[in-house]
């Protein structure tokens, strides 16, 4: 299959890119990496006017390293996660969900933001920023506003990015250099999308102790306090509270991701490199 006939457009800032949408009438869709998006458009799926490219924008691939935070632009790919060509800030956190994600060729050109605004809860970036608190830095016509990590996904594959907005970067707190952290994520083979997601922070430094529950039907599941859970690793009440239902495969694996992450933490202090 090949896409529907579309035009194209590829804007030096975020002010054209935003004018070429806002008279489309929800016909134009922004685009960063492709790689949701494009499939969906071979398939039909999705049979845009035009496409508004957003990697020739040098401001969606800036990253900011500003006293105790890090501000990562939208364009950033995963590679250059991966690869330590951003300031990290997470102490190996990020650079080790990246390496997760797909396979290469895919992280070559899949950005930070794409994922983000596509909000498929099975990915990783959406369940990691969360965990991280980040704030999503957008613009739109009406001008510039924050939206907070608990506020970003309203449900499956839906944000609170309106359609004429971009999501500009993520900003987020540095974790200290003694922070402990986990990722665990279940898929059958790698490159899949998940069927569980945990993650863990404990930084005693910066008064946090959290951790997430993500790859649910809807928006990743915080857990402010998680304390008790990385200490005895007894999920049980957070999965319920996550809406899952006890006994069914979704509960046991997501169980089982939770109380990994958890030993993880509580063992070695991060995932091995």
């Amino acid at each position: 299959m090949k896409a529907a006939c579309f035009d194209y457009a590829r804007p030096l800032n975020s002010v054209d890119a935003i004018r070429l949408v806002t008279p489309t009438d929800g016909m134009a869709k922004f685009v960063s990496g492709s790689q949701s998006l494009g499939p969906m458009m071979n398939l039909r799926l999705a049979q845009p006017e035009m496409l508004v490219d957003l990697r020739g924008i040098p401001a969606l691939r800036e990253c900011r390293a500003e006293g105790n935070t890090i501000t990562l632009g939208a364009c950033i790919t995963h590679a250059e996660i991966e690869d330590g060509k951003v300031a990290d800030g997470t102490e190996g956190l990020m650079p080790y969900v990246a390496r997760g994600i797909a396979y290469r060729a895919v992280r070559n050109r899949g950005t930070l933001g794409g994922s983000l605004a596509h909000a498929d809860p099975a990915a990783d970036w959406i369940t990691t920023l969360r965990v991280l608190d980040a704030d999503f830095l957008v613009a739109g016509p009406a001008g510039e506003r924050t939206v907070s990590s608990a506020d970003w996904m309203a449900s499956a594959f839906t944000t609170a990015l309106d359609a004429d907005e971009i999501l500009c970067a993520v900003r987020f707190r540095r974790l200290s250099p003694t922070a402990r952290w986990s990722y665990y994520k279940f898929n059958r083979k790698p490159g899949e999308f998940a069927e569980a997601i945990a993650v863990c922070i404990d930084d005693s430094a910066n008064g946090v102790c959290r951790a997430v529950i993500g790859a649910l039907d809807g928006p990743p599941y915080l857990i402010a306090n998680a304390r008790a859970l990385i200490d005895t690793s007894m999920p049980d009440a957070h999965l319920e509270a996550a809406g899952l239902a006890p006994g069914s495969y979704e509960y046991q694996v997501h169980r089982v991701a939770l109380m990994r992450a958890a030993a993880i933490v509580r063992e070695h202090g991060r995932n091995p490199q």
